[in-house]
């Protein structure tokens, strides 16, 4: 019994209806020791540990946990620390909780960690805005087959694609493509954005 009202209820009970104590147990499924504490203070007392709680096993490695984390991002992928990677570094500095705890406050702090990014929507106008790059591809070419590079040029607002194949990615492929495409589109985009490889 935690609540104002469950006092007041009970308290009306007794003073106003003259329940007995054994009645307001029965009625409302108190204990009488709470029902006899209840009629002795008018409003529910604060409560207060019988004795100070033990920190969790893991509380005082928390901070560590995170600044191995942080440290696991500086090493190339595949040296990465795994969570029972860092178990086992957290065992040999004195932790004695199970490896479990670890395991469940990684996953907690990486999904925090997921959701605090923000991502912004792209948005582009008509015609400002298209995308150049390259691919490759196996085709059958006089009954044979034969891989050939692909020049792509497409406009991120109408997502419309212009695709023409060449035997090279050379220069004059990159030129050549750039001519066609724009005759295709039926104009030339205010901005080209390239894949790196293509910076020529």
């Amino acid at each position: 019994m935690k609540k104002v009202d469950d006092y007041e209820q009970v308290r009306k009970a007794y003073h106003i209806e003259g329940l007995s104590i054994r009645e307001i147990s029965r009625r409302y499924k108190h204990s009488r020791r709470l029902i006899r504490k209840t009629l002795e203070h008018p409003i529910p007392e604060e409560y207060h540990l019988g004795q100070a709680k033990k920190a969790k096993v893991l509380g005082e490695y928390r901070q560590r946990i995170l600044d191995l984390l942080e440290e696991s991002k500086k090493l190339p992928r595949k040296q990465r620390y795994t969570a029972h990677k860092i178990y086992e570094i957290l065992e040999k500095e004195g932790y004695s909780g199970c490896e479990g705890n670890i395991h469940n406050f990684i996953c907690r702090t990486r999904k925090q960690l997921e959701a605090g990014k923000a991502y912004l929507p792209l948005e582009f106008d008509a015609g400002k805005d298209a995308q150049v790059d390259w691919g490759e591809a196996t085709v059958i070419l006089a009954g044979e087959e034969a891989k050939v590079q692909f020049f792509v040029m497409r406009l991120n607002y109408s997502r419309v694609r212009y695709v023409k194949a060449y035997p090279f990615q050379k220069q004059e492929a990159f030129w050549d493509g750039h001519e066609a495409g724009f005759h295709f589109l039926g104009g030339v985009p205010q901005r080209i954005t390239y894949a790196p490889s293509q910076c020529l």
